[in-house]
């Protein structure tokens, strides 16, 4: 029988309360909560995820990808994108880790992104900024869906530095898009783990880095 949508409402997890079993877990839990993005509240069980790369000795790092044209330099310290401009909400959240599962504490994950229209903020900083991961490795920035746009598939750009010289440039996507196999950059290695909640979207992505 199908459910009713007083049913289906209360069926679909809302955002707030899954994201308070995330930040309860820690990177030492990483096996634990990788199939389920947050197993306490939905228990999942500690298998490891075919789509969003876990941390092992048998998994490669993450993979890079191109920075595209549209980067600015010296971007402002902030999480929150919503005020930036309107859209579907999306909250990205993970843990940047070593291949030993270690957390990395106070790596700058920098992240923009387009527009819901597909445009980017090439005078300001709108749908742009970073912050430094916790004592645990997490990060976490509330955002939008960025839309398609000419030949690319929908995506968010990402820049990891861990206080040094290296740099991790690479792209994340979400799953289940229709241009993901036409885009010439689309990597499925990059896709995020992507949950519906009753407010807004969860995408996680855990970076391994070298």
């Amino acid at each position: 029988m199908p459910l009713s949508g007083r049913e289906q409402s209360h069926a679909i997890p809302i955002r707030r309360s899954l994201l308070q079993g995330w930040l309860a877990a820690s990177a030492t839990g990483i096996s634990g909560i990788s199939v389920g993005m947050f197993a306490p509240i939905l228990r999942a069980q500690p298998i490891k995820r075919d789509i969003t790369p876990s941390c092992g000795t048998d998994d490669e790092p993450t993979r890079s990808s191109t920075e595209g044209p549209f980067y600015s330099k010296q971007p402002p310290e902030k999480s929150d994108f919503r005020a930036d401009a309107d859209g579907d909400p999306v909250t990205l959240i993970g843990f940047v880790l070593t291949r030993d599962c270690q957390p990395v504490s106070g790596a700058i994950v920098d992240l923009w992104h387009a527009n819901r229209d597909g445009e980017y903020d090439n005078r300001g900083f709108l749908l742009r900024g970073y912050q430094k991961t916790d004592a645990k490795g997490r990060y976490f920035f509330e955002t939008i869906r960025p839309a398609e746009y000419g030949s690319r598939t929908p995506h968010y750009h990402v820049k990891l530095r861990n206080g040094d010289d290296r740099v991790l440039t690479t792209q994340l996507y979400f799953p289940g898009e229709a241009r993901n196999e036409r885009d010439f950059l689309f990597n499925p290695a990059l896709l995020m783990d992507v949950q519906k909640a009753s407010d807004g979207d969860i995408a996680r992505f855990d970076f391994i880095l070298s």
